[in-house]
């Protein structure tokens, strides 16, 4: 069992076992700053003791490099020469693998000390300050509840009126700073398990980096040692004959690394507050917008901005005005509001709030506005200020979307994630939603509405259904699965519940999840991996009855059961649950402990294809780990790469291999075969030279003469006079 999640409202009661749980919380804070801060001396001793051996090497190899064979006579040997450049190639390969090491070196200061060092002084710290205070203000709130407490009733009713006032104020003081401090506690326990293991996660990177490096200058020292061997020993057999005295000199070397404001002109301009409304349960929000109005064209623009967000700006948005209507109190709870009109949206008027009556009169004004009639209820509008429902037009909605999203923006980066304009989406689900529009709304052909509004619309009608997709009944058993058993035993399990939904919650899921699948076929295209899916629509399809913070903790789960669906559409949708096989755990049992799930996903997470030579962090699929290829021999680059992410440029297709290329004209080439005549290759990824060797590129590159190279994974290629190695996935031949 794990730190149990310290609810909020116990810190109101402040009972013993709140206490505990706390007390808790902040021995495991302390064991890890503990635990960082040996770890951060263990670290820089390391790289004490790395530099240390660095300067002895490049001592050594500054000597090498310095040192001169004496020949006897006027002239030397081919084999005494290559023997006098021996010592220069083999400083050379320390100074090469030197380089590395203090690369290696500096990457364990910015990537492991610094980051952990910052995590612990900031992080910790601030909780450990927000402790202190904690602590204080306990001590301070129950000496003062005791003196209060210990006061006399004959005082005077004043004197014992001004005691209770004080006392409360301290109370509501105390009740704040308990929510903040245990909001910090959880945050940071959550924090640290990624904000300690990155960390570590690049350290071991850098370290694999570096040893992969010294692999590959061992392979080109292989080369170089074979010829070397020969000279030696054909110079030994001549030094049977000949004595030779030898002198040499040493010397050493050191080396040394905006704001612009546009004026316009506008009848009135300044902030407005903009009503908008959401499908029931969400009610409405008030958004801020830069409102600026032209009178001779009669366009209204609004621009979305919150100073207390940094500023940022939103989305634009430009009408032209039909009419402005003065808005009474007896139709609305907030004062100086008004109603616009646009021209091409007749009866969904946009309702604005100023900052004061005068300031609503100049808007008023400049509008031309009118005052409003008595409001009346418009039977019209009553199905869109409802909630959405699992109805005919419900499915409409959907279909629509997705034949829309499916035709015009399946390859969208993004999709999902990115989010429309919030009132142009609540336009769009308002037209979609009322009857008599619905089915005249043409989402595939027209451009009026773009893909994320399209998108944005389709989650929130998804999220104002009266209860979620996946039903309250249920969130509990679909999270179980998730949490424990075999991989095998969760899809079996969600296959199960889905089959126990009502009929047209799974009708829908159905529809929607066959969609999800489809998105995720094209995540080369759109990067949206079922993982990323999972995301954003756990939290749409899955929500529990009461909001707390155990179930916040769960998030995580609702996406695995998302990827679940998604993964495993065709088996849960298209067949009955197996009936030999056990139901799934209720909420009454313990579910068992089992090792967290791993899919399919994991091979997805790399938007650009990493260069060869680097080692590859990526872990085996464990649903369908790949078999060793029998012709990779051990200990050769093919081995450390061979599960590496796949780039787009290479075929998906399971027929070819890893070392196959897919062409602008559909061939496949074998980079294997090293059969491939020079030809043109064109970059498809920028690329920063890490070594001399190798070339730099952005992309669009235009390569020259390119041929494949000894070494496994590269190209060599011509680029501006240049010609240098080229990470093969890096290129697509022309």
């Amino acid at each position: 069992m794990g730190l149990q999640p310290l609810e909020f409202s116990d810190c109101y009661l402040d009972s013993p076992w709140f206490r505990e749980r706390i007390r808790a919380h902040e021995a495991e804070l302390e064991k890890t700053n503990k635990f960082i801060k040996e770890l951060l001396k263990d670290g820089k001793n390391l790289i004490a003791a790395t530099k240390s051996l660095s300067v002895a090497q490049r001592k050594f190899a500054h000597s090498l490099r310095d040192f001169k064979f004496e020949f006897i006579g006027d002239a030397e040997t081919d084999d005494e020469r290559c023997i006098d450049a021996s010592l220069r190639e083999f400083s050379n390969f320390l100074r090469n693998l030197e380089e590395q090491r203090e690369i290696m070196a500096l990457s364990v200061t910015e990537t492991l000390i610094k980051p952990l060092e910052k995590f612990r002084k900031e992080k910790l710290g601030a909780v450990k300050e927000e402790k202190k205070k904690f602590d204080k203000e306990t001590e301070k709130n129950y000496s003062l509840l005791d003196k209060h407490l210990n006061l006399s009733a004959k005082k005077k009713d004043a004197h014992l009126q001004e005691a209770d006032i004080q006392v409360e104020q301290n109370r509501k003081h105390f009740y704040e700073l308990s929510l903040e401090y245990v909001c910090k506690l959880q945050e940071i326990q959550e924090r640290k398990k990624f904000e300690f293991v990155e960390p570590m996660l690049s350290f071991f990177q850098g370290m694999f980096t570096f040893y992969h490096q010294g692999h590959e200058l061992a392979k080109d020292f292989n080369h170089y040692k074979m010829e070397l061997q020969i000279n030696i020993q054909n110079t030994r057999n001549r030094f049977e004959g000949t004595r030779s005295e030898v002198e040499d000199l040493m010397n050493k070397i050191r080396q040394n690394p905006k704001e612009h404001k546009r004026a316009s002109q506008f009848a009135v301009e300044g902030y407005l507050y903009v009503q908008e409304k959401r499908p029931a349960p969400f009610g409405s929000s008030w958004v801020k917008h830069y409102c600026m109005y032209r009178k001779a064209a009669k366009k209204f623009t609004m621009i979305p901005f919150e100073h207390r967000s940094g500023g940022k700006i939103g989305d634009g948005e430009v009408f032209s005005l039909k009419e402005c209507t003065k808005r009474h109190t007896d139709s609305i709870d907030r004062r100086f509001c008004f109603d616009v009109e646009a021209a091409d949206r007749p009866g969904i008027p946009l309702t604005m709030q100023a900052f004061s009556e005068e300031e609503r009169k100049l808007w008023m004004e400049a509008l031309g506005g009118k005052e409003a009639l008595l409001p009346s209820l418009n039977r019209a509008n009553l199905r869109r200020e409802g909630g959405a429902q699992l109805d005919k037009i419900g499915f409409t909605i959907l279909r629509k979307c997705i034949r829309a999203v499916e035709t015009r923006g399946i390859n969208d980066q993004g999709l999902y994630r990115v989010v429309g304009v919030s009132s142009k989406v609540q336009r769009l689900l308002s037209v979609l939603m009322d009857a008599k529009t619905c089915n005249e709304v043409d989402l595939e052909n027209s451009l009026d509405w773009e893909v994320k509004t399209i998108t944005s619309a389709l989650k929130q009608y998804l999220r104002s259904l009266p209860e979620p997709l996946m039903t309250y009944d249920l969130h509990g058993e679909f999270i179980i699965p998730a949490k424990c058993g075999s991989p095998e035993s969760r899809v079996n399990a969600i296959h199960f519940l889905v089959h126990r939904l009502p009929e047209k919650n799974k009708e829908m899921l159905d529809i929607l999840v066959k969609h999800l699948t489809n998105v995720s076929n094209h995540a080369k295209q759109n990067l949206m991996t079922v993982a990323n899916l999972g995301v954003v629509f756990g939290p749409t399809l899955m929500r529990p009855q009461e909001e707390t913070v155990a179930a916040i903790m769960d998030l995580k789960f609702q996406n695995i059961v998302v990827e679940i669906l998604i993964e495993n559409h065709e088996k849960i949708f298209r067949t009955m649950p197996d009936a030999t096989l056990p139901e799934p755990v209720s909420m009454s049992t313990s579910p068992p402990n089992a090792p967290p799930r791993q899919s399919k996903r994991q091979g997805q997470r790399n938007k650009r294809p990493v260069a060869v030579y680097n080692l590859c962090l990526e872990l085996e699929d464990a649903d369908n780990p790949s078999p060793p290829k029998e012709d990779t021999p051990t200990g050769s680059l093919d081995s450390l790469s061979s599960h590496s992410p796949t780039p787009a440029i290479l075929s998906s297709s399971p027929g070819p291999e890893k070392n196959h290329l897919l062409t602008d004209g559909g061939d496949l080439v074998d980079w294997a075969s090293n059969h491939i005549v020079s030809r043109k290759a064109r970059a498809v990824y920028p690329c920063e030279a890490e070594h001399s060797s190798e070339l730099s590129f952005e992309i669009g590159a235009v390569f020259e003469d390119v041929q494949t190279s000894r070494e496994p994974g590269w190209l060599e290629g011509t680029l501006n006079g240049k010609r240098g190695l080229i990470p093969q996935n890096y290129v697509k031949l022309l």
